[in-house]
């Protein structure tokens, strides 16, 4: 697991932590049943306090990407499909609505941007 933190970031650092492994585990770089480190080990690796890493695997447990047994650790959790499903149409949408505030600044009209979304599918299936 790589995580690399930035004090210059808006973001908090236990919001980047999950960021990063929500990344790595709907990428597949973090294989289901893959144990992470330890909540004080990582704050250890991370040299940040043990509280913020809990928040950021709390949130990470809450979003079903981990679990934690107790005495025994944290793991990747199990895939499950529909969820991982909608996680990747919403991190689309996301990246849909940055696409379509760029093309609006650009004075695209929506038939252009349709258009242009068309070339890049039919570009991608080559």
């Amino acid at each position: 697991m790589k995580i690399l933190l930035s004090n210059a970031s808006p973001s908090p650092i236990y919001e980047q932590i999950v960021r990063q492994v929500r990344s790595q585990i709907l990428g597949g770089e973090l294989s289901p049943g893959e144990a992470l480190p330890s909540i004080r080990k990582l704050a250890q690796i991370l040299q940040i306090s043990v509280i913020t890493t809990k928040r950021a695997y709390d949130e990470l447990e809450h979003e079903g990407l981990i679990d934690t047994v107790g005495g025994k650790g944290t793991y990747v959790s199990a895939p499950n499909a529909d969820f991982l499903r909608e996680k990747r149409i919403k991190a689309a949408e996301e990246k849909l609505r940055e696409a379509v505030d760029e093309a609006r600044a650009a004075a695209l009209s929506g038939d252009e941007l349709i258009e242009m979304l068309r070339l890049l599918l039919e570009d991608h299936h080559d």
